[in-house]
Order: structure tokens, then C-alpha cells, then sequence
């Protein structure tokens, strides 16, 4: 079973796949976070056939929720009514930074760091 792992941001989602084992995530694209985005994502998971979408769940250095994490509460609800895919969450914290480390500077890393919440949850789920 293949899954969806996204980084959601407020100008651009980064989008991860996982193999058809469900082992190891790979930076798929990046998209804009705007009117389009619901249906350029519903078209990777059609194409896909994906069912289950893991979103990194933003919180502070506390722990906590942060700013953003009403806003991906929001678009997790959406992907799951308009899609009907199980959503997971993965706490991510700083993964945006961690992807920067093996990118080139410049090179935008949402994808990346998708790959990095979904690989989390992947080796998580797989012990």
C-alpha cells in the first residue's frame, strides 16, 4: 500500500510518496496552496490510488500547537471529506530545516521535507 505524505505550509504543500511497500518516502512535488491545490492533490492520489494520507502536524519547541495548526486541522478535514482518505498525523518539528541540510541552496524543500514526515511515520508504523 502506497501513502501520501504532505507538508503543509501557507504558500506551498510538499508532496511525498511512499513505495508500494509502504518502507521508504520520496519527494514527489511541490504545490501551490491555493484555489487549485484540493484538485492537483486529489489528481496524485487518483493517479496514485492512494487511501491513506499522512500531514505533519505542526507544533512549537513546547510541543504545542502552533500558529499554522488550525489552518492543516482545516485542510486535513477537507482532503478527508473530498477524498475519503484516512488521514494520520505525524508530528513534524523542523523538518523543513533538516531538508535544507541536503539541498542545494535555493532549491525549495517542501517536498523533502514531506519525505521526511512520511518516512517518521512510516518507520513508526513498521516496527
Amino acid at each position: 500500500m502506497r501513502f501520501l505524505g504532505i507538508d503543509y505550509g501557507t504558500k506551498r504543500i510538499g508532496i511525498a510518496l511512499s513505495d508500494e511497500g509502504g518502507v521508504l518516502a520520496f519527494p514527489k512535488e511541490i504545490v501551490s496552496n491555493d484555489e487549485n491545490a484540493f484538485e492537483k492533490i486529489g489528481r496524485i492520489l487518483e493517479e496514485e490510488n492512494i487511501k491513506e494520507v499522512v500531514v505533519g502536524e505542526s507544533v512549537d519547541f513546547a510541543g504545542a500547537p502552533n500558529k499554522i495548526s488550525e489552518d492543516i486541522k482545516i485542510f486535513s478535514e477537507g482532503l478527508k471529506k473530498r477524498f475519503g482518505v484516512i488521514i494520520h498525523k505525524e508530528k513534524e518539528f523542523l523538518t523543513s530545516v533538516e531538508a535544507r541540510r541536503y539541498k542545494d541552496e535555493g532549491e525549495k524543500v517542501d517536498a523533502s521535507a514531506a519525505a521526511l514526515i512520511l518516512q517518521r511515520f512510516l518507520d513508526r508504523n513498521n516496527k
